[in-house]
């Protein structure tokens, strides 16, 4: 038991705070791939990793020696493999020291889409709008059409006209970029209101429960906003309640809304 226990007795604070230092990174890349395909392609070098040990094991000699030769461009592999994620990483981290512009971007952001699904309420046009938040979205951008443009009001309810081919399916937004539209979500299996509900209801519940974002419907029936969150809905939102929990929800302070709904305030 003292063997055992002999090398915590070697530790110094600088090894705790490097150990915490590591586990933290090692969160943050498993939050940045879940929910995307770089978590399948870590599960199967996780998968080839377990073979070299067990060929090892078993001395399977040709196996392990593949493996290992393999594995001795480990890092060439997985920055071939994940080259869009840290792509992605590099550009987060790059604008990390801006906070402050950070800050207002999302709040302008938040406030464009709190303004379009209030204006295509009052219109009776449906929609989905989904925010991606830690986990990252790139399954369900794949099944859309991608945009890669900056949130817009416009371009919102342009997207969303019946008379586009957009219109159908959800519009998915990573920080300040409309990322893809006609995105395909999966639907909630939860019973709890789904015979109350409609299509983009379910998707927007479905996506949420499976994921950390957040999802704006616009019931093109009832002409009436919705926000779902870990799969639960919220319905009839006015345009000051959906503003308020979208800033609190991405811990952002919120707007007095004067001039910022116009005539809109209230037609949801």
């Amino acid at each position: 038991m003292t063997d055992f226990l002999a090398p915590f007795y070697q530790l110094r604070w600088l090894d705790l705070v490097d150990i915490g230092l590591v586990a933290f990174v090692i969160y943050k890349v498993i939050l940045l791939v879940k929910g995307t395909r770089a978590m399948q392609m870590l599960a199967g070098l996780g998968v080839v990793l377990l073979t070299m040990v067990a060929a090892r094991w078993l001395h399977l000699v040709t196996i392990h020696w593949i493996i290992q030769s393999f594995l001795a461009s480990l890092i060439l592999v997985i920055i071939i493999l994940f080259q869009s994620d840290i792509r992605k990483a590099l550009a987060r981290m790059g604008r990390g020291p801006l906070l402050a512009a950070g800050h207002e971007q999302k709040t302008a952001t938040l406030e464009e889409v709190a303004r379009t699904a209030v204006a295509l309420a009052s219109r009776m046009t449906g929609a989905l709008i989904v925010l991606e938040r830690r986990i990252g979205l790139a399954d369900y951008v794949d099944t859309g059409v991608r945009l890669e443009a900056r949130v817009s009001r416009e371009l919102l309810m342009t997207i969303f006209q019946v008379t586009t081919p957009l219109h159908d399916g959800a519009v998915i937004i990573s920080e300040d970029r409309i990322i893809a539209a006609r995105c395909v979500l999966p639907l909630s299996t939860s019973s709890d209101g789904s015979r109350q509900v409609g299509t983009r209801h379910l998707a927007a519940m479905g996506l949420t429960e499976e994921t950390d974002a957040v999802a704006v419907v616009v019931s093109e029936e009832r002409g009436r906003v919705s926000l779902a969150v870990g799969g639960k809905l919220t319905q009839n939102l006015d345009a000051v309640a959906l503003n308020n929990q979208l800033a609190e929800l991405f811990q952002l302070k919120a707007k007095t809304p004067r001039r910022l709904w116009g005539k809109e305030r209230g037609n949801a």
